[in-house]
């Protein structure tokens, strides 16, 4: 989940209410979904990576989009558009959400929190105007959409990062993967989720756009944190298999495609007791039951050291296109490039060798389980 770059024109790009501090940091700065903001600071990109792994890094995500849907039919409206269990959704768990056309296509991924008064949604910053659209088009006359332009969202995100936070908001060490909940800076309210998108146990808080620069510092003089831009995000998020919306999950791709499946709780599926009812059901529900899929997502591992960037061609060994690969790198936790991309179903089988075309050479890549760095989530303990 995240958002893809936009050609905005310096004069054209919006600021976060963390700007000045960025700039005050050394950060290098660069146009993404119609902003300004930092893709990485002096220590490099590499250096951001491996301390978000070893301690905790702070990552500015106030372009991401928030919003709050208000009012009693509020989780049944939204469940009218989403494949996912919204009216089960306890009070304080959080969800993965995808928004779909009425092909199934992926307009946006997001996630959700019933926060007990309405649900809290973050969607991805360049799809934001279009996914308060769809929002107010569509369930506008059943609840109130709310959005949050005035909040900036940060995340804390590494295996410190909670004895950072909770030096500052006590309490949130009680949260679990996927909970949030209210918590205090002092006299600034936040609203905390533990959750974020590069793998690691972390959080994402969302705070007034009025203190989110002295929150942003006070977590920075924390002596396990560091800055981290948008560089090292997709260098994580890539090691932890996850999608980059405009990337890895667009409008022509489906949720079953995707292998997002996992996100679409029973209850919703064929036979479910809410089966169907959303955009796109006949078609998803069909995959997901087993209909033939034109392609599917998988993670690949090259034995060269040749980086293999998006979209390089993949080809069968006797030199048939079979795919296209849709995000791709030299992992830095692993020293060896990974990709992510799209094949055809015969050539997606664990083990299988296909070839990428980079600049008219045939990189061999094996078919790799994701994610290739095995997530640290902080789940609830399993009683035996």
């Amino acid at each position: 989940m995240s958002a893809t770059p936009t050609p905005n024109a310096p004069g054209d790009l919006q600021h976060t209410p963390l700007q000045a501090l960025h700039l005050e940091l050394g950060a290098r700065m660069v146009p993404f979904a119609g902003y300004s903001l930092p893709v990485q600071y002096p220590a490099g990109l590499i250096a951001e990576h491996q301390h978000t792994r070893q301690a905790a890094s702070l990552f500015d995500v106030s372009h991401m989009g928030q919003v709050r849907l208000v009012g009693p039919d509020a989780a049944a409206a939204l469940e009218s558009l989403i494949p996912m269990d919204v009216q089960g959704l306890g009070v304080g768990k959080q969800r993965y959400g995808l928004f779909l056309n009425e092909q199934a296509g992926i307009l946006d991924d997001f996630m959700f929190v019933n926060t007990g008064d309405d649900l809290f949604l973050v969607v991805n910053g360049a799809c934001k105007a279009a996914d308060i659209a769809h929002l107010q088009a569509r369930i506008g006359s059943r609840c109130e959409v709310r959005p949050l332009p005035q909040f900036a969202l940060l995340a804390l995100q590494g295996p410190q990062a909670v004895t950072a936070l909770e030096r500052l908001a006590p309490g949130v060490q009680d949260l679990v993967f996927m909970t949030g909940g209210r918590f205090h800076w002092g006299t600034v309210e936040l609203y905390v989720t533990r959750s974020g998108y590069t793998g690691e146990d972390g959080f994402e808080i969302s705070v007034h756009e009025t203190q989110a620069e002295a929150f942003a510092r006070a977590l920075l003089a924390q002596p396990e944190v560091k800055p981290a831009g948008l560089g090292a995000r997709n260098s994580l998020r890539l090691e932890a298999g996850l999608c980059l919306y405009g990337n890895d999950i667009t409008t022509a791709t489906t949720p079953a495609e995707a292998g997002l499946g996992w996100a679409i709780q029973k209850v919703r599926r064929t036979g479910g007791e809410r089966a169907g009812g959303f955009p796109g059901a006949d078609r998803l529900l069909a995959q997901l039951a087993g209909e033939p899929l034109p392609r599917v997502r998988v993670g690949l591992m090259a034995t060269e050291r040749v980086p293999v960037r998006e979209p390089a061609e993949l080809q069968s060994a006797a030199g048939q296109a079979v795919g296209l690969v849709t995000s791709g790198l030299l992992a830095p936790g692993l020293n060896v490039p990974i990709a992510m991309g799209y094949v055809d179903p015969a050539h997606a089988a664990l083990g299988t060798v296909v070839n990428a075309i980079v600049r008219g050479r045939a990189v061999p890549m094996t078919v790799t389980a994701m994610p290739f760095v095995p997530a640290r989530y902080h789940r609830p303990a399993v009683r035996k």
